[in-house]
């Protein structure tokens, strides 16, 4: 199928060129594809490795938050049941509750965060640790988390224009019928731009950012990456204590250095392809050049034996396919030129053959006529006119031996040189009287019609005889009588001749034949070379010599310059 493909799309390139390019377009497909399924792989890969690196952040995010939820909730709890600090806590003096919980909390608590006991009604009484960014003397949504008291209640709230990760416990002490709240312990931890670097650095360069009413509180400080294929983006809300969101964390990862990576990888397929595809190249220049060598040897050969060199040979080179080939080729060479030989010498036998009986064949008439002429003019006596007649058929049988032996010279005679500038009409008529003397006038008629200003440069003799040829056997084919006619007329194409009679036409088992050499039918004499060397004459002259087709008879067309 490929062979088919690159001998449509390439038919005039030869054998290596069209070896090469399909090499070239092949392994550039190949590596198209392979790139292609490298990258979309690569691509899927580099995705679900972001995808999971997002989702560490989040399981990252949940452990932080859990832990600092867990720990605001045990030092809430523990501070809420120590007795001292009940105690502390029922006198409602901020002083003594600052002195008596802060060495506690100053030991377990984190610098970062923030502790507020407030009454029940969220009125602030005292406050440790971290300072708010401004003060604080009301808490409502201590007021809100009474409901679920007394459970403890865990949010993020904003205070004093600090997001804070809260925990709200109650402390209450025992009465003689039930437990009375005294005061509410507000813990909490501030989300700042500390808490989203640690959270980054522990999830590998994933960006986050905490917002409120649309409004960043927190972030780290890796820019958000933009929104693209190169980028994954998720979000959680921020519950209140009440379980309501008051904004929302995202959690971004950038697919910047994936990006790259596949950049990268594009590169490292392109030089590959490049590095490959020029590789591939040479190896298959040279591996043609090797393989194709004796291809090419062969098609030489082939060319000088079809020019007719049989004694071309190939050399052996290696005992596969193509080396058997050499050797079968060279066999079809011998075999070939052995034919050759052969077919030469049954050729000259078979001319030597065919010359031989057209001659013993064309010459027992007129010798018969010259023996028996002659032995009746030595053995007879005979009168006056009796030796005139058979003087005269003396005559006429040695005139027509010499034009026998004329036509054989011609056969192997160079063509004269010497032309000269000839009237057509004068040699028309010259065949015509001619042809006349050996037919009686009153049973053939000829037509000349040919313009007395027609010129042409001509060897004389050699085309008077074609004219005589071309009459003579258009006389010989009608034996009782006919008309010849021959016409004459300038085209663009120089001077065209016609020879008609109205004969019996040419036999059509020797159409194909009628100009080689020995070829004649429905003659009385003749070898059969006259037609042959008329037209090498005319060939000779610049022109052409031909059967046409005719209604009746038979017409011959010469074309002369």
């Amino acid at each position: 199928m490929i062979r088919r493909l690159a001998n449509l799309l390439m038919p005039g390139f030869s054998l290596p060129a069209k070896l090469l390019i399909t090499t070239s377009l092949v392994i550039t497909a190949l590596f198209a594809v392979t790139g292609w399924i490298v990258q979309d792989r690569s691509s899927r890969l580099t995705a679900l490795s972001l995808e999971e690196e997002v989702q560490n952040g989040f399981r990252a995010y949940d452990s932080l938050w859990r832990a600092r939820e867990e720990m605001l909730s045990s030092i809430s709890l523990i501070l809420s049941r120590m007795p001292d600090v009940r105690a502390a806590f029922s006198t409602g003096d901020a002083a003594t509750i600052r002195d008596t919980a802060g060495e506690i909390w100053s030991r377990m608590a984190r610098e970062d965060a923030i502790f507020l006991v407030s009454d029940p009604r969220g009125a602030v009484i005292a406050s440790l640790g971290r300072t708010p960014d401004r003060a604080l003397k009301d808490l409502p949504f201590v007021r809100g988390a009474a409901r679920r008291f007394p459970k403890q209640s865990s949010g993020f709230l904003m205070l004093g224009g600090t997001l804070y990760q809260t925990v709200v416990t109650p402390v209450y002490v025992n009465t003689a019928t039930d437990p009375a709240l005294i005061n509410v312990l507000v813990a909490g931890y501030a989300v700042d731009r500390g808490v989203a670097e640690r959270l980054q650095s522990s999830t590998g360069n994933t960006h986050f950012e905490f917002i409120v009413n649309g409004t960043t509180v927190a972030g780290s400080s890796e820019a958000a990456p933009e929104s693209s294929p190169f980028a994954r983006q998720l979000r959680r809300p921020l519950l209140d204590l009440d379980g309501n969101p008051i904004g929302e964390l995202r959690i971004s990862r950038s697919f910047d250095a994936a990006r790259q990576h596949l950049n990268r990888l594009r590169r490292d397929v392109f030089v590959i392809w490049a590095a490959a595809l020029g590789a591939g190249l040479l190896l298959i220049f040279f591996l043609a050049r090797q393989f194709l060598r004796p291809l090419a040897e062969l098609d030489l050969a082939a060319r000088q034996i079809a020019q007719g060199d049989f004694a071309v040979t190939l050399p052996i080179r290696s005992a596969d396919e193509i080396g058997r080939l050499a050797q079968s080729f060279n066999s079809m060479s011998r075999s070939l030129s052995e034919a050759r030989q052969e077919l030469i010498r049954q050729e000259r036998i078979q001319t030597i053959a065919r010359l031989s009986t057209s001659l013993v064949h064309d010459l027992r008439n007129p010798l018969a006529a010259i023996y028996g002429g002659a032995e009746m003019l030595v053995d007879s006596n005979l009168n006056p006119s009796q030796v005139k007649r058979l003087a005269s058929n003396i005559y006429k049988s040695s005139r027509r031996i010499q034009e026998m032996l004329q036509d054989l010279l011609q056969v192997s005679r160079e063509p004269s040189d010497v032309r000269e500038t000839c009237r057509l009409v004068e040699l028309v008529r010259g065949a015509a009287d001619e042809c006349l003397t050996q037919t009686p006038a009153s049973r053939l008629s000829i037509q000349i019609d040919v313009p007395e200003e027609i010129e042409l440069v001509a060897v004389r003799s050699r085309l008077e005889r074609v004219f005589l040829n071309l009459l003579g056997n258009a006389a010989e084919a009608m034996p009782n009588g006919g008309e010849i006619r021959i016409a004459a007329a300038r085209d663009e194409l120089g001077l065209l001749v016609s020879v008609t009679d109205n004969g019996p036409g040419v036999p059509e088992h020797i159409r194909s034949r009628l100009f080689q050499p020995f070829v004649t039918a429905g003659k009385r004499s003749g070898m059969g070379l006259g037609l042959a060397l008329s037209r090498q004459t005319v060939l000779d002259h610049g022109g052409d010599l031909w059967l046409d087709t005719a209604p009746q008879g038979a017409r011959f067309c010469l074309r002369l310059p």
